[in-house]
C-alpha cells in the first residue's frame, strides 16, 4: 500500500468526510501490476487561485531515469477537503481561502502541488443600529460586520469610517462616534467595494444627575452582574432610556453595552456609566469561582487493538462504536464492573455513530467505508443486548456514507457524506424504513462529479445534528450553525418538510489560519443556549498512526432566545486540547476534548465571555493509558452523564466511567484588592 494514500484516506475517516478520499484509500489498497513509476510530477507545481475558481492539473509518472511512464493517475485529491475538492480528471475547485495541497497517485507513488487561495474581498458590510439617540457630548462605539460573498464574517477586514455631517456627529478610525450638536448624521463604513451605513440621531443632553444601580455588588468569576442607570433632568424628572456608555477599571473584567459585567479574575472593579457630559460609578467585588471538584474513576474499559468511537448510555447498558466494523454492548448495572454482553459486526471501515430509542427497542448505527460501497445505516434490535440482531439496512439514498444520526420519535435524521445533505428516515416499521425528506444548503462553489460511489458533492458538508422540541440544529461545517423547523410550527415545518429558521456562519479561516481542516462540528441545545463546537485537525493526518495528532477547537455558546437571530455570547477553549462531542445536563457541559481529555464545565446562570478563563471548569480527566492505542496520549471523543455518573469515550484508551467527588476548595474566599487583580 502507498503510505500516503492511506494518510489521505484516514484523514477523511477521522475528520469525517467523504467519498472521494475513501475511494482514494481503496485505490491505494489495490495491488496493481508492478509499476516502473518512481516519481510523480504535477503541473502546475504551484499556483494561485480565488474562491470559486477551478484549476486543471495534470500528472505524469516517471521511472528511475526520469523518463515518462504511460500510466494514468489512480486518484486525485485536495486537502484540506473543506477548502478544495478534486475530481477524477484533475480539476480542482476552491471553496475557501488558504493553502491547498493538490495530489495525484500513480503506480502507488504520489506527487504534490501547492496552491494559495486568496482571501475574499469584502462584499457586504452590516452596521448595527444604535440602541437609541446619542446625547450631545456623549460617545458610542459602532459595531459593523464585514462579510464575504458567501456570507462568512471577516473580522480581519479593515474598515474606513466617515461621517457625512461631522459637525453633528464625529467618528474616528475605530468607529467611536461623538455627538457634537443636535441633529441627524449618516455614518458609514467602507472596505474594498462594500459600504454600510447608519443614521445617528444626536439629541440635547437633558441628564443633570445620574447614578448606577446597584451601587455595589459581589460576584464570583464568571457570574454576570447587570448594572443599570437611573437618570434625571434639572427638574428632577426621570430620563428614561438615557443612552449610556459603560467602562470598567482594571484588567480581567468586561462590561457590555447593556450593562452586563463579567470577570475572569478575582478582584475589586469600578464600573463607570457615562451619558452625555455626566458619569457615575459603582463597584463590584469578585471572588474566585472555586468550582473545581475531584473526578474519580469508577471503572475503565479498554478496547484492545481497536479504536473506540461513539458511546450511547441508556438504561443499564452502554453501546460503543469503533473506528472499525462493529459495535459493542456492555451491562453497566454495576458501573464498577462493566460486563461485555455482545458485539455486532457490519461491513464498514468506520461505525461512527450509535444510539437507540429511549425505550431501547430500536437502535441505529452509521456506516462509512463499506467494501460493497453501500454504506448508509443499520437498524438493529437492542431489546436483548446480549443477542444483538439486525432489523434492516437503509442505503438507498445514502450509499456514500453516513457519519452522524439522531433519533427523534420514529424518525432518524442523517448526515449524507456524498452530497452534504440532511436526510430524514421514517422507521415506524424498522424492518421497512423509508426516506421522507431531504434538506441541504446551497452555495456558489459547490460542485458535483461522478465517482464509483455515485454522484459526490464537494463544497458542502453536514457533520452533526441535534433535534429538540421540533427544531433541528445542524452543524454544517463551513456553513456554520443552521436551525430548521421540523415540527415546532414557527415556520410551518415538519419532519417531512423541514423549513429554514436561521443560519449563523463562522469564519474558520480567520479563527485558525492556513493548513487546518476546520468547521462547525457538533451541536447541543440546552435552555436558551446552543453549544456549537468546531473540529480542527491538520489538513493531512493519519488516524491510525501511533504519533500524536495536533488538534485545536472552540465551543461557541450561542444565545438562541431569539431563534431567528442566534448570537455568540460566550466560548470555551482548552489551550492544549480540541473540542469533539459534548452533552449538557444539570447546568453542566460534559465534553470530550481530544488531547485535553474529559472535561466538565459549569454552565449555570447566564453565560458570557471566556468560560475557561473565568474558572468555570469543574473537573478534568486525563484519559491517557500506557496500554492504549497511543500510549499515554488521551484522545477523548465525548462525554455523557447518566444516573449520577459521567461516561467518557476515548479513541485511544476506551471507555471511562467516572463520578464527581468533593470540591477542591472549602469555605469562602475573599477577593483580593484591586491592585492585585490588575497584575498581568
Amino acid at each position: 500500500m502507498a503510505r500516503y494514500g492511506k494518510i489521505v484516506a484516514q484523514a477523511v475517516l477521522a475528520a469525517l468526510v467523504a467519498v472521494p478520499a475513501m475511494w482514494a484509500q481503496e485505490k491505494a489498497e489495490e495491488k496493481p501490476p508492478a509499476s516502473k513509476v518512481k516519481t510523480v510530477q504535477i503541473s502546475p507545481a504551484t499556483a494561485k487561485a480565488e474562491v470559486g475558481q477551478t484549476v486543471h492539473f495534470t500528472a505524469a509518472g516517471k521511472d528511475a531515469d526520469g523518463k515518462p511512464v504511460a500510466e494514468k493517475p489512480q486518484v486525485w485529491f485536495a486537502a484540506p477537503f473543506d477548502v478544495a475538492g478534486a475530481d477524477e480528471d484533475g480539476n480542482v475547485i476552491f471553496h475557501a481561502p488558504g493553502e491547498v495541497t493538490v495530489g495525484a497517485v500513480i503506480g502507488g507513488q504520489v506527487g504534490f502541488a501547492k496552491v494559495t487561495v486568496a482571501n475574499q474581498k469584502v462584499a457586504k458590510i452590516e452596521v448595527a443600529e444604535p440602541e437609541g439617540p446619542l446625547p450631545v457630548g456623549g460617545s458610542m462605539m459602532l459595531t459593523a460586520t464585514a462579510r464575504a460573498a458567501n456570507g462568512n464574517p471577516m473580522e480581519g477586514a479593515t474598515l474606513r469610517w466617515a461621517s457625512d455631517t461631522p459637525a453633528i456627529a464625529r467618528v474616528d478610525a475605530s468607529g467611536l462616534v461623538t455627538g457634537l450638536a443636535a441633529g441627524h448624521a449618516r455614518v458609514h463604513a467602507t472596505a474594498d467595494e462594500a459600504k454600510g451605513e447608519v443614521t445617528i440621531e444626536v439629541t440635547p443632553d437633558t441628564v443633570a444627575k445620574m447614578s448606577v444601580e446597584p451601587k455595589s455588588a459581589e460576584a464570583r468569576t464568571g457570574d454576570v452582574v447587570h448594572f443599570h442607570v437611573e437618570a434625571s433632568n434639572l427638574n428632577g424628572a426621570a430620563v428614561k432610556n438615557a443612552f449610556t456608555r459603560w467602562s470598567v477599571s482594571g484588567e480581567g473584567a468586561a462590561i457590555y453595552p447593556d450593562g452586563g459585567f463579567v470577570a475572569e479574575r478575582a478582584g475589586t472593579y469600578v464600573v463607570t456609566a457615562s451619558s452625555g457630559r455626566h458619569s457615575a460609578a459603582a463597584s463590584v467585588v469578585v471572588a474566585p469561582r472555586n468550582a473545581e471538584r475531584e473526578l474519580e474513576v469508577v471503572a475503565h474499559v479498554p478496547l484492545k487493538d481497536t479504536q473506540m468511537a461513539e458511546e450511547w448510555i441508556i438504561g443499564h447498558h452502554a453501546y460503543v462504536s469503533t473506528i472499525a466494523d462493529k459495535i459493542f454492548a456492555y451491562d453497566i448495572t454495576d458501573p464498577a464492573k462493566p460486563a461485555l454482553l455482545d458485539s455486532l459486526k457490519v461491513d464498514a471501515r468506520l461505525v461512527n455513530d450509535v444510539s437507540t430509542t429511549p425505550d431501547e427497542k430500536v437502535g441505529v448505527m452509521t456506516r462509512e467505508g463499506a467494501s460493497n460501497r453501500k454504506n448508509g445505516i443499520v437498524f438493529f434490535d437492542p431489546s436483548d443486548p446480549a443477542h444483538l440482531k439486525v432489523f434492516s439496512e437503509y442505503t438507498e439514498t445514502v450509499t456514500g456514507g453516513v457519519h452522524s444520526a439522531f433519533i427523534n420519535t420514529h424518525y432518524v435524521y442523517l448526515t449524507d457524506d456524498a452530497t452534504g445533505s440532511m436526510r430524514v428516515i421514517d422507521f415506524a416499521d424498522p424492518r421497512h424504513p423509508k426516506e421522507v425528506a431531504r434538506w441541504q444548503t446551497e452555495n456558489s462553489t459547490e460542485k458535483s462529479f461522478a465517482t464509483p460511489f455515485g454522484t459526490t458533492t464537494t463544497g458542502r458538508y453536514l457533520h452533526d445534528l441535534y433535534v429538540k422540541d421540533g427544531l433541528a440544529y445542524l452543524a454544517y461545517w463551513r456553513d456554520g450553525l443552521i436551525i430548521l423547523d421540523v415540527g415546532n410550527g414557527m415556520k410551518g415545518g415538519s419532519p417531512e418538510h423541514p423549513q429554514l429558521v436561521s443560519q449563523h456562519k463562522f469564519n474558520h479561516y480567520e479563527l485558525y489560519g492556513n493548513g487546518w481542516l476546520a468547521g462547525t462540528h457538533s451541536v447541543f441545545r440546552y435552555k436558551n443556549y446552543v453549544f456549537t463546537g468546531d473540529e480542527v485537525f491538520p489538513g493531512l493526518f493519519n488516524i491510525e498512526s501511533k504519533d500524536r495528532i495536533p488538534v485545536r477547537a472552540i465551543v461557541h455558546v450561542m444565545d438562541v432566545s431569539d431563534l431567528k437571530h442566534p448570537k455568540e455570547v460566550a466560548w470555551y477553549e482548552v489551550p492544549e486540547g480540541g473540542t469533539h462531542n459534548f452533552w449538557a445536563d444539570d447546568d453542566k457541559l460534559y465534553l470530550g476534548d481530544y488531547a485535553g481529555g474529559g472535561r466538565v464545565i459549569d454552565i449555570s446562570g447566564e453565560l458570557r465571555g471566556d468560560l475557561y478563563r473565568e474558572g468555570r471548569e469543574i473537573a478534568s480527566l486525563w484519559t491517557g493509558d500506557p496500554q492504549g492505542f497511543r500510549p499515554n496520549l488521551p484522545f477523548t471523543w465525548g462525554g455523557q452523564p447518566w444516573n449520577g455518573l459521567i461516561y467518557f469515550n476515548d479513541i485511544n484508551s476506551g471507555l471511562w466511567i467516572t463520578k464527581l467527588g468533593k470540591p477542591k476548595f472549602q469555605g469562602t474566599t475573599t477577593a483580593p484588592p484591586l491592585q492585585q487583580s490588575i497584575l498581568p
